[in-house]
């Protein structure tokens, strides 16, 4: 959201596309030779149990971390710099004339494994940036003299930090020792349920010791495999209960299945929101004063349902947040009148939620501990002020792994009845593989609703793969398709519009316009030349930035769009 009006930039990075055609040339996949079954792992260390012995990283590049793993408890973080590549290496002894096949998993950014020292040919194999573990591999043969070789992973110049776990040198015995062969895995425990939606139950569990994934069993049957301690199993009737299990597995085999636990999905209807009214309007308050009517949160009018409170500040430790009242620029606005405005708000039956981002906020949630980071001193804020949730507005980019943990664990903490909301812009949400999309789905179970920014564009694409040019009813209808029918469900997807034309650089239109786009999405009628292909009457609702605009221009938007929100089928 905007602290002042403003015109964005549209650039596009090309590069990263360009440098993997041209890799690609000169760093082909090698196939995976057949190992045979007196075949060991020659790798010592290969899981980074034992922290980073046995390995070399360059330029002190490397590090051990709990998360994210493979298997086991501990992973290699190798984080390129300058002219650093972060190359971490292991001298494995093999045995003359024979074949062995290297293999390991790797995730994040760009991730080489390779191996020297051959007497033959030397290969490695490669992946672009992973949001999950893969597995890579190749295969060697040993020249007639050739006693040892060197194990390598490294990243890209420039490229964000890559993980490793498990890696293997199988083949025959070299004489050098290596990790012993592993066993059957023991029962993983503390199976509980995290989340439930009328489609889908989210499970977790705690890591067992050499596994390198887990089974996860419906009423029996298995229905998914994992490689992390937590799964989202889809597909569920609505108000059915079913019993889930889990078993831990390696190379050794699957280990007994976890005691039972029994869950019964929701009535059909999205994720969190307490009880939040089926058909709601979200507004944003402006803790600062940027030409807009300054307000108190007591002067919010009865309409807005939710009022997301703009913005947490970001502190010097990584992740976490804060939040000062502006108390000058608000005529005076204290802590404790502050305080008390919420409380009644929501003795008023209102929503009042701590929003995170802004046009300017930068907050980085990028590994554990910035995910821990957030959610703790979000969580603070809640009780400190009592917020009833938080809203991730962050318009400079998120990290779809870690900002799900961040939520996963906020809502952990909070409870089932977190308002848990989101403003991307309208090129986040374009499709199902950019970082804002994938947070959004990743926490379906607990997000309440998302309400894109139909502003500040220009023209897009629509469900249909049309462009249709910003400031329309089209716009609207063809935009919100796309996360319609892309996973979300209706009761999770709001339309975000300024409130007036001083309140963004663009995208303004009147609140007949808002309204025409509710009645396509939900009724099918005051449709533009899009038509959906059905309608959507749990649609949730609309979203303005801001009060203050709003106030500044007489409460136009929230007299016409809030009555014709609530009278929603």
């Amino acid at each position: 959201m905007d602290r002042a009006p403003r015109t964005p930039g549209r650039g596009r990075r090309a590069w990263a596309a360009a440098l993997v055609s041209a890799l690609s040339l000169v760093l082909p996949l090698a196939g995976a030779g057949q190992a045979s079954a007196a075949d060991v792992n020659n790798a010592k260390n290969a899981g980074f149990e034992s922290g980073l012995s046995n390995w070399t990283c360059s330029a002190n590049s490397g590090s051990v971390v709990p998360s994210p793993v493979h298997g086991g408890s501990a992973a290699l973080k190798a984080t390129p710099a300058g002219q650093d590549n972060a190359r971490c290496s292991q001298t494995v002894a093999v045995r003359p004339g024979s074949t062995y096949r290297l293999t390991g998993w790797v995730q994040g950014g760009y991730a080489y494994l390779g191996v020297t020292g051959t007497g033959t040919t030397d290969v490695s194999t490669w992946t672009p940036d992973s949001g999950s573990w893969k597995q890579l591999s190749t295969s060697f043969s040993t020249g007639a003299n050739t006693t040892s070789v060197t194990v390598y992973t490294h990243g890209w110049y420039g490229q964000q930090p890559y993980y490793a776990d498990d890696v293997s040198v199988l083949g025959p015995d070299g004489g050098g020792g290596g990790d012993p062969e592993p066993t059957v895995p023991g029962t993983p425990g503390g199976l509980t349920v995290s989340g439930t939606t009328a489609s889908s139950v989210t499970l977790s569990w705690n890591a067992v010791s050499g596994a390198t994934g887990y089974t996860v069993y419906r009423d029996g049957s298995r229905v998914t495999a994992v490689s992390g301690t937590s799964a989202t199993v889809t597909g569920l009737a609505a108000s059915t209960s079913y019993s889930f299990q889990v078993a831990a597995a390696n190379a050794a085999g699957e280990s007994a299945r976890s005691a039972a636990v029994s869950v019964r999905t929701r009535e059909n209807g999205g994720g969190g929101g307490g009880d939040l009214p089926r058909h709601a309007v979200t507004g944003y308050w402006q803790n600062f004063n940027n030409g807009a009517a300054v307000q108190k949160i007591s002067d919010v009018p009865s309409q807005y349902d939710i009022i997301a409170v703009a913005f947490a500040d970001a502190t010097g430790t990584p992740g976490a947040v804060t939040f000062n009242l502006d108390s000058a620029g608000l005529n005076g606005y204290t802590v404790d009148q502050f305080k008390a405005d919420v409380r009644a708000k929501q003795a008023a039956g209102k929503k009042v939620i701590i929003s995170v981002g802004g046009e300017k906020g930068t907050v980085s949630v990028n590994d554990p501990a910035s995910a821990a980071n957030f959610a703790n001193s979000v969580y603070a804020l809640m009780q400190e002020y009592g917020f009833d949730g938080v809203d991730i507005d962050l318009e400079n980019g998120l990290n779809a792994t870690y900002m799900t943990q961040a939520l996963r664990s906020l809502s952990a903490k909070a409870g089932p009845s977190m308002i848990l909301t989101m403003a991307p812009q309208t090129i986040d949400m374009q499709s199902t593989s950019g970082s804002y999309f994938r947070t959004a789905l990743n926490v379906k179970d607990i997000l309440t609703v998302v309400n894109m920014q139909y502003y500040n564009s220009g023209s897009m694409l629509g469900c249909d793969g049309k462009v249709y040019s910003q400031g329309t009813v089209d716009f609207l209808t063809a935009l919100a398709c796309i996360q319609l029918e892309n996973g979300l469900d209706p009761s999770q997807v709001g339309l975000g519009l300024p409130a007036s034309t001083r309140g963004a650089g663009s995208g303004y239109v009147a609140p007949s316009v808002v309204n025409a786009a509710l009645d396509c999405l939900t009724r099918g009628t005051g449709c533009g030349s899009f038509k959906p292909s059905k309608t959507y009457p749990g649609l949730r609702g609309a979203m303005t930035w801001s009060t203050n605009w709003d106030a500044t221009a007489g409460n136009a938007w929230s007299n016409a769009v809030g009555p014709h929100v609530h009278a929603l089928p």
